[in-house]
């Protein structure tokens, strides 16, 4: 019977008590905004602008409020539509492109990734007016294909993917050309099911992204019935610029899926993470 072995005794060093110290602020400074949301969505009007944070006599009303004063749940369901489409057409997009980039030989190949990596340079609001005139041109004005088809193309998506692919064994492909199968087959069959990590990764980013998009719903879109979640909560402030309370519980509202996503996902983003080399 082998014996156990000791446990080591972490030495505590005055670097190690620092970033100890360190990194409790940096959690605490973190949690405190979303807590303090969270508690404010409780209180009644009168004691939401008070330094208390715990309410003295926790309230349903806000909610109440808010989802039957506001039509908050079809902002909700604009982001959710809107979210979704986007993460499933850009997966798409994306990991054929990053595919083809990585793993397919043909002239101008590195021309074209750099191209398309340079607009991770670019800010969107450098490029909101020309998307604009492009989107109206189009006829996609207040419409669910003008919150879509813009947000689907993203360099992030492409270039991460790209990344993961190139790290790929070379065998893999040889001995499925060897046995007949088209490039389309080997993209089908083998490379999507060894992306599942890094693609688990990217539905949580781009999900999370579209969920809390606000500047170009509020440049394409002036319908309320077409109103984000994002948008439909700063129009609500807007209208009740003094009702702090309604606006704490519509935002503890939408941020649930945010954070319900992230404690399920939270180990495929890891995983992910490692999958893809980075140090």
């Amino acid at each position: 019977m082998t014996a156990l072995r000791p446990r080591r005794r972490t030495r505590w060093t005055p670097q190690k008590v620092a970033l100890l110290a360190l990194g409790i602020v940096l959690a605490l400074a973190t949690i405190f905004p979303l807590v303090w949301m969270i508690t404010g969505a409780f209180k009644p009007a009168t004691e939401v602008n008070g330094s208390a944070i715990l309410p003295s006599e926790p309230t349903l009303e806000n909610f109440a409020y808010v989802f039957t004063q506001v039509p908050f749940l079809r902002y909700m369901f604009n982001s959710f539509v809107v979210s979704a489409a986007v993460t499933v057409l850009a997966l798409w997009f994306h990991s054929m492109a990053a595919y083809a980039l990585a793993r397919l030989r043909f002239p101008g190949r590195e021309t074209i990734f750099l191209l398309i990596f340079s607009t991770m340079l670019v800010s969107l609001p450098v490029i909101l007016i020309p998307t604009f005139v492009v989107v109206r041109t189009l006829g996609m004005v207040d419409s669910y294909a003008g919150l879509i088809v813009p947000a689907i193309f993203n360099a992030f998506g492409i270039f991460l993917l790209r990344q993961f692919y190139v790290s790929l064994p070379g065998e893999l492909e040889e001995a499925a050309l060897v046995d007949g199968a088209s490039y389309w087959r080997i993209y089908r069959s083998i490379i999507l099911p060894l992306s599942r990590p890094i693609l688990s990764a990217l539905t949580v980013f781009f999900f999370l992204t579209n969920w809390n998009s606000f500047v170009w719903p509020l440049t394409i879109t002036s319908d309320p019935n077409l109103r984000v979640v994002q948008l439909g909560i700063a129009t609500f402030q807007q209208q009740y610029a003094a009702d702090w309370n309604y606006v704490l519980a519509a935002a503890t509202v939408a941020a649930m899926p945010t954070l319900l996503i992230f404690f399920f996902f939270q180990r495929q983003i890891v995983e992910s993470i490692k999958s893809a080399g980075f140090k």
